[in-house]
């Protein structure tokens, strides 16, 4: 969710003086931060160089152009070869090559068989399309169309495609053979993408680079191959045909002007999905945020690569990458410039006709987690571009390849491979030879414990405790913290993440019950580290041996063993998943603060680290561990535990998920999924209930939570099944029923009766836009506002139905009182000046601590008063 957060509060006063008596306040014992000498892992551990083999050995392949796979298979892969064959490698393993279809296709320059794109359904339906050039006489002309086809696959043999089953959907006449674009993907919208280059004459010599009421060149196109209702008819034009939908939200739908100029929209090409592209050659869709990469080969002296947005222009021929092009640009006109670029010639940084790659999700290259990778088939130059926040920073060289022409990924692993004009599909992989410090081989070479057998922590590694675990099948954990360095300090915030020091290092330790409810049956399981570099962090696993008296590096690649549990009556296995490094940082995301769990929400609780029962940030404010003093303790928010049943359903649900969903889902976060689910972002803004979703099995009906249906939530089916569609979706093999017990009863209860301040409206005005409706409104007079009214339950058409709050002074405190809506919350304010609005602070007394009532009672909080200066009171009060 992109949308700012607002939160809606009021306010009702309560003004009170007071004369109050001065007493000494008792003495705090401070905490004493210890350095650490200990631990030994690396702050930026070795790393690998680059090399690429043979994938598929005595297997090639005639100058392939295209690596696919269907959804959800991790043991075929499909190649398509330039002149017209469509082959399938089944068991990877072992591969074997087989003929899928072969078709008749004009395969000349850059023209053939370009693309593939499997059907999200396909598994049911076997569907699949192609691009590709052919022969054909149409009304646009005799000779070489660009087309997109709709195929099926054999319901007898699934290694057999049907020539016969074609489908046409678009089939546009084609002047040159060069510039073709012709890949194809299926976004995580469900809707198909179609790249397309500005017809071949150089120099934009066809004119179709900025152009959207014409032919259908120069552009991503965006279509509904399954005719969605709501969705429209193409605009009329001789390439297409009435077998897919237009997407009603493509951006040049209904567009009346484009560059400055007046358009029809009935000759809009409302396919277009983005626009400006000379030749964008090889794009794909990043798994885990849904983005799209487009590689596109440049003119004479610039290749580049593209992240691609609805809507977006990114410049040819007004522009070759960052550059001035070969037309002159309107007055006013914007484009999006790429992400990179580089130069034509020869040497490591240059080339000329680019490769567009993909982002790396794999297990096997943790290094490389998160990158993009692409090439280019002049100088075979194989480049990464690493994320850094939301931008890229300079690619890096790692390797070498004969003729690149395309890069896909092994479904079996994640894997990326590299189609050459050779034959070959290689396989890029480490080589041996490590640079820089190792990691420690053991968990006792780490450093972390003095003593393993009692897990006794080195000085300077401090344990601590959270409000709301993580998920963790059951497991049974133990935390530590360390910075090991004095001089480095946390950045402290109250709602959002903490910043850390690099060398910071958080170790995480797992004990499972084999016989639940029997602590003498614990089995030790892992001990984890995450550990912050100078620009990032990585995590590692070591897995404690039978002999339970030290635990052994876990592979890269992560690691599963299976346990005998006993459960009651029942005995059951259980996998238990050691995660690889790469699984590490699919997890803990930047936007999710890295160390997840080390934020304000999950800290803010009484834990005995060793001197006592104590808050936690208190404990680490007082001992210096923040750059700057954190402030108003009282008043900082935290997670509430499910089984706190005096806390409302819809906040522990909230505070579940924030535990377990919000590093991925909120804005900016890796995943292409609308809502967000930060605690501090209130419910009616958060895109729950009734909440989008992109794609949808189960239909219209279907939503993040639909109130009263559990059956059409899909995040409840989510976390409600363990597989590729899990949530969350890695290091877990058992559901958590606990979980899906509390998001049922809130979907069943609370969330029914879930309002909004515009649903609010609605009910009481009828329609939001009268003045009377307003939130700042008072149409009964009574004093308090509409969104007060809103917020406290009461009627804002009956000034005998007011929300009251009181002072009462005794025995040198004030006492505030008031009633506690159920689910709202509620924060006590004084100011020394009345007529100050930015003297208003909310009051640091344990009674005022962020609250969310299940039900509604009578509240009290007390402000000690230590001073004879006039106190005046306020009380705010907010959405969860």
């Amino acid at each position: 969710m992109k949308t700012p957060v607002r939160k809606i509060l009021g306010w009702l006063m309560c003004l009170v003086s007071v004369l109050a008596w001065t007493a000494d306040s008792p003495a705090l014992a401070l905490g004493v931060r210890v350095a650490n000498t200990t631990l030994r892992l690396p702050q930026n551990p070795a790393q690998l160089g680059y090399s690429l083999v043979d994938a598929f050995p005595g297997v090639t392949f005639s100058e392939p152009v295209c690596i696919a796979s269907p959804p959800g298979e991790t043991n075929r892969l499909f190649i398509l070869e330039k002149g017209g064959t469509m082959v399938v490698i089944t068991n990877l393993a072992h591969p074997t090559r087989t003929v899928f279809m072969q078709l008749t296709v004009m395969s000349d320059s850059e023209s053939g068989l370009l693309g593939l794109a499997f059907h999200p359904g396909y598994a049911t339906n076997r569907l699949f399309f192609l691009s590709l050039t052919r022969n054909l006489t149409t009304t646009l002309g005799s000779g070489r169309h660009q087309g997109i086809a709709r195929f099926e696959c054999s319901p007898t043999n699934s290694n057999q495609g049907l020539p016969g089953s074609e489908v046409p959907l678009l089939n546009q006449y084609d002047t040159a053979g060069n510039h073709q674009g012709g890949d194809l993907h299926f976004g995580p919208d469900g809707y198909l993408y179609a790249s397309m280059g500005d017809e071949g004459p150089q120099y934009d010599g066809g004119n179709n680079s900025q152009n959207i009421t014409k032919n259908y060149f120069s552009a991503i196109l965006r279509l509904d191959v399954d005719k969605r209702p709501g969705n429209l008819l193409p605009n009329v034009h001789p390439a297409v045909t009435t077998n897919y939908f237009v997407p009603a939200d493509n951006p040049y739908v209904g567009a009346t002007n484009f560059n400055g100029k007046t358009v029809d929209p009935t000759k809009v090409r409302t396919e277009f999905y983005a626009v400006g592209f000379r030749n964008p050659w090889r794009m794909s869709f990043d798994s885990v945020t849904g983005q799209l990469y487009v590689g596109d080969v440049g003119q004479d002296l610039w290749e580049w690569v593209d992240v691609v947005v609805k809507g977006g222009n990114y410049g040819w021929a007004f522009f070759e990458g960052l550059h001035p092009g070969f037309k002159t640009p309107p007055a006013g006109f914007t484009r999006i410039n790429p992400i990179h670029e580089y130069p034509h010639g020869t040497g490591p940084s240059r080339g000329n006709a680019i490769i567009g790659g993909v982002v790396y999700r794999g297990k096997h290259l943790s290094q490389l987690y998160g990158t993009y990778v692409f090439s280019d088939n002049g100088t075979g130059n194989v480049w990464i571009l690493r994320p850094n926040g939301t931008n890229f920073v300079t690619s890096e060289r790692i390797t070498g390849a004969a003729g690149p022409s395309a890069i896909g990924i092994d479904p079996s692993n994640g894997d990326v491979l590299i189609a050459q004009t050779g034959g070959q599909i290689a396989r890029l992989q480490y080589n041996a030879t490590p640079v820089g410090t190792p990691l420690p081989p053991t968990l006792a070479d780490a450093g972390a414990f003095g003593d393993l057998a009692a897990l006794t922590p080195q000085p300077g590694v401090v344990p601590y405790d959270l409000n709301v675990p993580f998920w963790s099948d059951g497991a049974l954990k133990r935390r530590w913290f360390s910075i090991p360095d004095l001089t480095a300090q946390m950045g402290f915030n109250r709602d959002g993440n903490w910043q850390f020091p690099a060398g910071s290092v958080w170790v995480k330790h797992f004990d499972l019950e084999l016989t639940n409810g029997v602590p003498a049956s614990r089995r030790r399981l892992e001990t984890r580290f995450i550990v912050k570099t100078t620009n990032d962090l990585y995590g590692v696993t070591y897995r404690w041996d039978d002999t339970q008296k030290n635990a052994t590096l876990v592979p890269e690649v992560g690691l599963d063993e299976t346990f005998v549990i006993h459960d009651g009556s029942t005995v059951r296995t259980q996998v238990w998943h050691y995660p690889g490094r790469a699984e590490c940082l699919t997890c803990h995301t930047a936007v999710g603060g890295g160390a997840l769990g080390f934020n304000t929400p999950q800290l803010n609780r009484d834990f005995d680290s060793g001197d006592g029962l104590e808050n936690q940030i208190l404990a680490l404010n007082r001992a210096g561990y923040f750059s700057s003093p954190a402030t108003g303790l009282q008043t900082l928010r935290a997670l509430v535990p499910a089984t706190d049943r005096t806390a409302s359903a819809e906040a522990r649900v909230r505070s579940y998920l924030a535990a377990n969903c919000s590093q991925c889902h909120q804005p900016g976060g890796p995943t292409t999924a609308a809502f967000d689910t930060r605690i501090a972002t209130p419910t009616s803004l958060a895109g729950l209930i009734n909440g989008h979703l992109n794609v949808s099995g189960g239909g219209d009906a279907f939503h993040v939570i639909s109130p009263g249906a559990p059956e059409a939530s899909e995040m409840l089916e989510r976390i409600s099944k363990r597989g590729s569609e899990q949530m969350p979706p890695l290091a877990s093999n058992v559901v958590d029923t606990n979980a899906v017990a509390l998001l049922t009863e809130w979907i069943n209860g609370d969330a029914v009766t879930f309002q909004s301040f515009a649903d609010w409206q609605v009910v009481h005005f009828g329609d939001p836009k009268l003045p009377q409706a307003a939130a700042t409104a008072d149409p009964d007079a009574d004093g308090q506002s509409n969104e007060l009214e809103f917020l406290v339950g009461t009627d804002p058409l009956a000034a005998l139905d007011p929300w009251r709050v009181s002072a009462r002074l005794g025995n040198g405190v004030v006492q505030i009182r008031f009633p506690r809506i159920a689910r709202r919350g509620f924060e006590v304010q004084v100011s020394g000046n009345f007529a100050d609005p930015l003297g208003w602070q909310p009051l640091d007394v344990p009674s005022n601590r962020p609250f969310f009532s299940a039900a509604t009672a009578d509240a009290i909080v007390e402000d000690p008063i230590v001073d004879s200066h006039p106190r005046f009171y306020r009380v705010r009060v907010f959405e969860q």
